[in-house]
C-alpha cells in the first residue's frame, strides 16, 4: 500500500478495503467522535461509501486524501488524517475557503492522544504540502469546544482565522490557517 509520508513515529498511508474495520472501531468510541459530525458506524456504508469517497481523492489529487495513520512501533492503525483540497469539505462556505486551500484534519483512536501524534502528522503533511505539493494556503476546521485540537493546531502554526456557528449543527465553529511563506514554512 502506497505510503505517503514517515515521520519519526508514523507513517501516513493511503486506505485499503482491510482498514473498514480499523474505522469501525475508531467511530465506534464516543469520546473520538464527539466533537465531529461524521460519526459513521455502519460497517457498509463505510465500505460502500466512505472509502470509495476517500480512494477517489488519491486517483484525482497526487499527494493530497484521507490517509491511515500506522504507529511504527506497533505497527497498529491509531488514526487518520486528511489532507485534501477544501472544496471537498462540505461544511466550509466557500466565502470561508478558495478554491486552491487544503483541508488538514485528524481523527486518532484515545489511546494515541496526549502523545503528540496529531501535532508530528500535522507538521508533517504541512511542510509536505508546501514544499513538495505546491500548497499554498492550509485550513482547518475545529469545534471551538474542541480545546485539544485547537492547540494541535496552534502548535502545528496555524493561526485563528474566524468563528460562526454553523447552522445544521448550531455549534460556534473555528477555521484555523496558514499562509505559504518563509517565514510560516520556517515556523513549522
Amino acid at each position: 500500500m502506497p505510503i505517503l509520508l514517515e515521520t519519526e513515529r508514523l507513517v501516513l498511508r493511503q486506505f485499503t478495503e482491510d482498514d473498514v474495520d480499523n474505522l469501525v472501531d475508531l467511530n465506534s468510541d464516543p469520546e473520538v467522535v464527539r466533537f465531529t459530525a461524521d460519526r459513521e458506524v455502519d460497517r457498509s456504508v463505510i465500505q460502500t461509501q466512505t472509502l470509495p469517497q476517500w480512494f477517489s481523492y488519491y486517483e484525482m489529487y497526487n499527494g493530497y486524501g484521507v490517509w491511515a495513520v500506522v504507529e511504527k512501533s506497533s505497527q497498529a492503525f491509531i488514526g487518520w488524517f486528511i489532507f485534501r483540497p477544501a472544496v471537498h469539505a462540505a461544511y466550509f462556505d466557500p466565502a470561508l475557503a478558495n478554491p486552491t486551500d487544503i483541508e488538514l484534519g485528524y481523527r486518532l483512536h484515545k489511546a494515541a492522544w496526549g502523545k503528540g501524534y496529531a501535532t508530528e502528522g500535522a507538521k508533517a503533511l504541512i511542510a509536505k504540502g508546501f514544499s513538495e505539493l505546491g500548497a499554498q494556503r492550509i485550513i482547518a476546521p475545529a469545534l471551538a469546544a474542541n480545546v485539544a485540537s485547537i492547540r494541535v493546531l496552534e502548535k502545528s502554526g496555524l493561526q485563528l482565522q474566524t468563528r460562526f456557528i454553523e447552522p445544521k449543527l448550531g455549534l460556534e465553529v473555528v477555521i484555523y490557517a496558514l499562509s505559504n511563506t518563509t517565514e510560516s514554512v520556517a515556523a513549522s
